[in-house]
């Protein structure tokens, strides 16, 4: 006879039409249909991290996933932040920090901005996915009773208790747990937040299921059968997994990436802001380990410093070099595995059972 912690995440999964309780991160620009589509062929649930896709971009990637598998996914977009304050000296210093690491960095870089974000809400609400999640704060109360009238659930992405409190009281249908653990960005709903808590998994997730009623799924350090199952263990009904999806044979990340998470420690990652502005972890890339020095610019707020490093993190994964690329990474790297995601998924569920 299965423990409590089993049923309880059998129930949840037969809710939200998966076989395994076992959801792949939605990570912007990692999420490439296949590797969706195998962790749905696998029992779990597949995932598109939406931040930089325009419209027409989200409901092709839909499109796609769903002509190749009838299994449910979801999508994710970021809640943005007010627009940051702009310091023209400050980003002349970046750029010229910058391009001792990568091309010469344009003097526009700073002006990119993603896109439109109530143009990429109405895409979701058109495309009707199963999950539409959130992660840095809250949606509105108009989209998310539009979103509840089409039968689209809430997952909210929170790092800290009273985030979860938030996000109960607007609705959120599933709590997603977010460890510090976890790799790329924080899901902090102020960005000074992501530095000053760093909630560990351990801790976050009883402390959140004590609190409030609904689902938790746990994401942050999870990668196999142990740290899923001590998940499940602590009141999550579901697990969240992203770097350890990020090796599958189906992943289209660069090799020099692919490598550095085979082989890293959970001190081989650090939380920085270098990369985007915002905090997030990855693995202590030269040009990350270079933006720590005292002598070193500080970075610029997001989406500012995300435009800086534009030409750098692309350069860098042409040529598959490390020291530039924006390797995101959580501190259970290297529990990856370069094998199917389809048989990460049934393999860590087995595990979980069989533990």
């Amino acid at each position: 006879m299965h423990p409590a912690y089993i049923k309880r995440a059998e129930t949840f999964a037969a809710e939200i039409g998966i076989q395994c309780p076992i959801l792949l991160g939605p990570m912007a620009g990692a999420c490439p249909v296949s590797l969706s589509v195998a962790v749905a062929n696998g029992g779990g649930m597949g995932a598109c991290g939406a931040l930089l896709m325009p419209p027409q971009a989200i409901k092709q990637w839909a499109a796609d996933f769903r002509a190749q598998t009838e299994g449910p996914f979801q999508l994710n977009l970021w809640i943005p932040d007010s627009a940051p304050d702009r310091n023209p000296d400050h980003e002349t210093e970046l750029r010229t920090f910058l391009k001792g690491w990568g091309p010469e960095v344009s003097v526009n870089a700073a002006d990119d901005t993603p896109p439109d974000f109530h143009a990429q809400c109405e895409a979701l609400l058109d495309i009707a996915p199963p999950v539409i999640s959130s992660i840095m704060g809250v949606f509105d109360a108009p989209f998310v009773a539009r979103m509840k009238n089409k039968g689209i659930k809430w997952f909210a992405n929170v790092s800290t208790v009273a985030e979860a409190v938030a996000v109960e009281s607007a609705g959120a249908d599933v709590i997603v747990a977010k460890g510090f653990e976890a790799g790329g960005h924080s899901g902090a709903f102020k960005p000074e937040d992501a530095m000053r808590y760093g909630v560990g998994s351990l801790a976050l997730i009883p402390a959140i299921a004590n609190t409030v009623s609904l689902p938790i799924v746990a994401a942050g350090g999870i990668a196999d059968g142990r740290t899923a199952a001590a998940a499940l263990m602590l009141g999550a009904s579901a697990v969240q997994i992203g770097t350890g999806y990020l090796r599958a044979t189906e992943s289209t990340i660069a090799g020099a990436w692919s490598e550095a998470i085979s082989t890293a420690r959970p001190e081989d990652t650090i939380v920085t802001q270098a990369f985007s502005g915002r905090a997030g972890r990855s693995i202590a890339t030269g040009y990350a380990l270079a933006m720590e020095r005292g002598d070193s610019p500080q970075p610029a707020p997001y989406p500012i410093q995300r435009g800086l490093t534009q030409a750098m993190r692309a350069a860098a994964a042409k040529d598959n070099k490390i020291d530039g690329i924006q390797a995101w990474a959580g501190q259970s790297a290297g529990m990856a595995q370069a094998i199917s995601a389809t048989q990460i998924t049934r393999d860590i569920w087995q595990a979980v059972q069989d533990i």
